[in-house]
This record gives structure tokens, C-alpha cells and sequence, in this order.
């Protein structure tokens, strides 16, 4: 017998349970199956989660489908760069490119309107942060994440990157007017 293990009539398993100990076990598993239902719960009925499609994209065909979008539904350009405002007719896939260090194109969207907002990044990972509603999404290169939104206030909207991009991430910002 080692002086490092303890008799085996004292390992915790073979005591004996005390009552106050019981209670608080109990209580433990009970909040923690109330929280887990709570999780399901919020995620279902308080809509506070989004709820994502991923698939696996190209870098070509995924910049196919965001050009024949812009080409289709600009209504007129933007900053020096001459970023394109497109104005999608409701209910459509729009789609919105995250590369070094812009977000393009921006979009123009109606208010109570439904969407399909489709994000990919060319480069690196990128943040997608719509702020002040403080959505967040990670944006991977090679995949094309969808997301239903439904603007329920008219406004100009922030798209910040939030997920550190290189030296000039901190200019790394998009827009999208909902009117």
C-alpha cells in the first residue's frame, strides 16, 4: 500500500450521499435541464438567433452571381471608388462580398421586406458586423453563408469587419440603406 492512495473504504464513491448534499445535485440538474430548454426555447420562439445556411462556394462562381446582381440592380455608385448601390426588388438573394478591405457592393433594401443576404470572403476571414443591431457573423473564404433578414427599421446601417484583417481593417466598412 502507497501513502499517496487513500484506504480504499474512503474513496468517494463507496460514501454514503448526505441529504443536503442530494438537495444541491439535484437542484444543480435541475437548472441545468431548465437553461438547456431555455436555449431551444429562445432559439425557436424569441428569435434571437440566426438561423444560417452554409455551402461550399468558388471564388468565381460566387463573384458571377454578386456581378449579375449589381449589373441587374444598380441604381447608382458611390465614394471615389465608385462602390455600386443596388436596390434588389423584395424577396430576393442578395449577395455581398467581403474582401481586403471593403464590403461590396452596398445594398439598398425596403423596410419589412424579406431578403436572402448571401456572404463570402475572398481573401481572409472577415467579420460581418451590422451595427447598431449588432449582428455578427463570421464570413469564410470558400463558403456562402445565407442569412433571412427583414429590416424592421428604415435607416443607414454600418457593416464593420470585427475580425482582424490585416493593416487596413480598421477601414474596412460597408453600408446598407433601408428605406
Amino acid at each position: 500500500m502507497s501513502a499517496i492512495l487513500p484506504p480504499s473504504e474512503r474513496l468517494w464513491w463507496k460514501q454514503p450521499l448526505d441529504r443536503v448534499e442530494g438537495t444541491w445535485i439535484l437542484i444543480a440538474f435541475i437548472w441545468c435541464m431548465i437553461m438547456f430548454a431555455m436555449m431551444v426555447g429562445w432559439h425557436i420562439y424569441g428569435k434571437q438567433n440566426l438561423s444560417t445556411e452554409t455551402y461550399k462556394t468558388s471564388r468565381e462562381m460566387y463573384t458571377a452571381k454578386t456581378q449579375a446582381m449589381v449589373d441587374k440592380y444598380t441604381v447608382r455608385t458611390e465614394t471615389d471608388k465608385k462602390i455600386p448601390v443596388v436596390r434588389p426588388p423584395a424577396g430576393s438573394d442578395v449577395y455581398l462580398i467581403a474582401r481586403l478591405w471593403d464590403w461590396w457592393p452596398v445594398l439598398e433594401l425596403e423596410k419589412d421586406k424579406t431578403y436572402r443576404l448571401h456572404l463570402t470572403s475572398m481573401d481572409y476571414n472577415h467579420g460581418f458586423s451590422l451595427q447598431p443591431v449588432n449582428i455578427n457573423i463570421q464570413v469564410v473564404p470558400g463558403y456562402e453563408h445565407v442569412v433571412k433578414v427583414t429590416p424592421n427599421q428604415a435607416g443607414i446601417f454600418s457593416i464593420v469587419c470585427n475580425e482582424y484583417c490585416g493593416i487596413g481593417h480598421a477601414n474596412m466598412a460597408g453600408r446598407i440603406y433601408v428605406k
